[in-house]
């Protein structure tokens, strides 16, 4: 498990102090993948970089399974680190040495006996899908095979814990999600528990069971994946999600179509994405609806349906209509007179 309590960092720049990190608190329980997002220089890279000390915290505790990173003597850190594996956004292999080598290195510093490095090596090499790149250069590689191998490496050491620092930022989205794909085979099969940071939503909406929002160094807002698609409360979060569902319609949109009073959000989540429940309302009461925007998102652990609707009826039918809807399980919004949020 990990466990950050009231983490602060700083830097002295041009002889000012400069908090890059502020206050921070998260846990992640074992076998869970958590997900930090955050705008560039939001600070989530530095807070990542805290939890194994490659940034020495200017305040606060890491526990990693209950020991105190900042108290351990330097033997101790290390022998901590080796349970903490670690990948980057640019892959950081050797260009000179071959696929078999990127891997084995770290084994061979740690002393890892040659038949037993071996036998890891190619365990791993199975398990990211590369099996048959072990005697290529990286140059030879794509960006995706690339951050494989990187994965391997980190995994070699065979670690509890795996953090990810903007692993699938430099990919194009096919191989974003074959990474993601690997990493969420990595979690289930091994019960890695999986630290990651990213910019993008559609990383936490795959994978992730946690989130944390991260900005100006604070985490403003945090909750289960399911539970921030569904009530997102502060507006970084809201515009994080408007990349991948169009929770705001623009003013171009709103005046082509052109709607005259209030309109309002459905959210359906689980089961209730498979109601046909605006049918059902015409048919019920008299109102019709007049669809605005809508999408579903898959998440990894439920569903999540927005409709952004307008319902054309008097007052009291559109009030019975809501009501309806709300006893149907649905999530009901009023954004009142075209104010989107």
């Amino acid at each position: 498990m990990i466990e950050l309590k009231n983490i602060e960092k700083n830097f002295v720049s041009n002889k000012k102090v400069v908090t890059a990190v502020r206050d921070v608190n998260l846990t992640v329980p074992a076998g869970e993948i958590h997900g930090v997002i955050g705008y560039s220089g939001a600070g989530k890279s530095t807070l990542i970089r805290c939890v194994n000390l490659l940034e020495q915290p200017s305040k606060g505790q890491v526990l990693i399974d209950g020991k105190d990173l900042t108290k351990l003597s330097a033997s101790g850190l290390r022998k901590v680190r080796s349970k903490v594996g670690m990948i980057f956004q640019h892959f950081n292999l050797l260009k000179t040495v071959t696929v078999y080598e990127n891997i084995a290195i770290p084994l061979k510093l740690a002393g890892v006996p040659k038949k037993e490095l071996d036998a890891r090596v190619q365990k791993y090499l199975q398990i990211v899908g590369l099996e048959d790149r072990a005697t290529n250069y990286p140059a030879q590689l794509s960006g995706g095979q690339k951050q494989r191998v990187a994965i391997a490496r980190a995994l070699s050491l065979e670690p509890t814990i795996l953090l990810s620092d903007e692993a699938t930022s430099a990919l194009d989205p096919e191989t974003t999600d074959s990474i993601l794909d690997l990493l969420l085979k990595i979690n289930r099969e091994l019960g890695i528990t999986i630290l990651l940071i990213t910019h993008e939503m559609n990383v936490i909406q795959k994978i992730c069971d946690h989130v944390y929002v991260m900005e100006n160094g604070s985490v403003v807002e945090q909750g289960s994946t399911i539970e921030l698609f569904t009530n997102p409360q502060h507006a970084t979060t809201r515009k994080f999600l408007n990349t991948i569902s169009q929770r705001q319609l623009s003013d171009s949109l709103i005046d082509s179509l052109h709607v005259t009073g209030d309109v309002t959000r459905l959210t359906f989540i689980g089961a209730s994405t498979g109601q046909p429940a605006l049918a059902e309302i015409s048919k019920r009461f008299a109102v019709t609806p007049n669809i605005l925007a809508a999408n579903i998102i898959e998440l990894k652990n439920g569903i999540v349906g927005n409709i952004t609707v307008h319902l054309e009826g008097d007052n009291a039918a559109r009030e019975q209509a809501l009501q309806y809807l709300e006893q149907s399980g649905i999530q009901v919004e009023q954004l009142g007179g075209l104010v989107y949020a």
